[in-house]
């Protein structure tokens, strides 16, 4: 009888992770936390050393009909830079291994790389090495990210403790409009090669698809004023996606208010548009790069009026109880519905 095959969209992403996480132990002092963060974190004497690889492929995160080589290589370098930013940290190198056909010329390869060395610039990080290999055709971006924290001030998804207050950055949900917008352009231009692409109003959306930031800049200002998050997590699966990590590795539970969700005015009215509802952009659209984090009640006042922090609810003692007041007062249980890899 042949062995029962196992499809791994039955298991997902995530339980893809944690199947390869079981089947590991770590073995060396200095290995403090391996798979299951935004980074590994290595003890590297008075420093930890945090490790993080994102990889990119065409035609599964990227369409280079409407993604511009410089723009990838500039977001190749934010969306590892912003996985050092969600543990506190601060990068300091990169190495890129490239998998590249023969359709790409020279002048490509240099425009690719053109927005690694602007990423590279704008976070004060070094390109120090990595590997180049031949593709059978699409194009393959692999960037790992090297960091360090101090050691007191490294920030973990499991330090969350019942009553924290949970925070996100900026607004939610405009790379998702963004791709929406770019995806109906193409399809137009597909249909009629004479019509121009329109995006002058969506601006903002597609800036934030095609070239996000990582969050260094809030990193900085929490330790100018000398605020240790206790969990954190950057946005790159849909905020509702996030919250259950940070929920789940924090053993606490989740109660947010949808009225407390910042969703920038135009993702809002282009979402209605395209007849989303603007909640679910924000929830589960995920590439944003913004940081999720919960603070220590204490330390509301001395944020309280940072423009672009925004306190959107708590965690408490239920760790089975994940929950979002709408904006009418009904209480909706939080699932995760962003971006399926398999």
């Amino acid at each position: 009888m042949a062995a029962k095959r196992t499809e791994i969209a039955d298991l997902g992403e995530f339980g893809l992770i944690d199947r390869i996480k079981n089947g590991f132990s770590l073995q060396n002092l200095t290995s403090l936390k391996g798979i299951g963060d935004d980074t590994a974190v290595i003890d590297i004497g008075t420093e930890n050393l945090l490790v993080s690889t994102d990889m990119l492929l065409e035609g599964i995160h990227f369409d280079l009909s409407y993604m511009p080589l410089q723009h990838l290589g500039y977001k190749a370098v934010a969306v590892n830079v912003s996985d050092i930013a969600a543990m506190n940290g601060k990068p300091e190198q990169i190495v890129v291994a490239l998998g590249i056909s023969n359709r790409f010329s020279l002048e490509a390869v240099d425009m690719l790389y053109e927005g690694i060395r602007a990423a590279c610039s704008n976070y004060k990080v070094d390109l120090v090495g990595g590997d180049t290999t031949s593709s059978p055709s699409g194009l393959v971006i692999s960037i790992t990210a090297i960091g360090r924290a101090a050691k007191d001030k490294t920030v973990l998804r499991s330090g969350g403790k019942p009553n924290d207050i949970i925070c996100v950055t900026g607004d939610l949900g405009a790379a998702f409009m963004g791709l929406q917008v770019l995806a109906r352009e193409k399809e137009v231009f597909q249909t009629n090669p004479n019509m121009q692409p329109d995006l002058e109003k969506y601006e903002y959306m597609v800036g934030r698809q095609l070239k996000p930031e990582a969050r260094m800049d809030i990193v900085h200002e929490l330790a100018e004023k000398n605020i240790v998050p206790t969990s954190m997590i950057d946005v790159s699966d849909g905020l509702a996606s996030e919250l259950l990590h940070l929920a789940k590795n924090s053993g606490a539970g989740i109660k947010i208010f949808e009225e407390k969700i910042p969703i920038d005015s135009q993702t809002y009215e282009t979402a209605i548009e395209f007849h989303i509802d603007p909640t679910t952009t924000a929830m589960n659209g995920g590439e944003d790069y913004e940081l999720l984090f919960t603070i220590k009640p204490s330390d509301f006042e001395t944020l309280k009026n940072h423009a672009d922090i925004h306190f959107i609810g708590h965690l408490h003692d239920n760790a089975s109880q994940h929950l979002m007041i709408s904006k009418q007062g009904t209480v909706v249980p939080i699932q995760a519905q962003g971006w399926k890899h398999f």
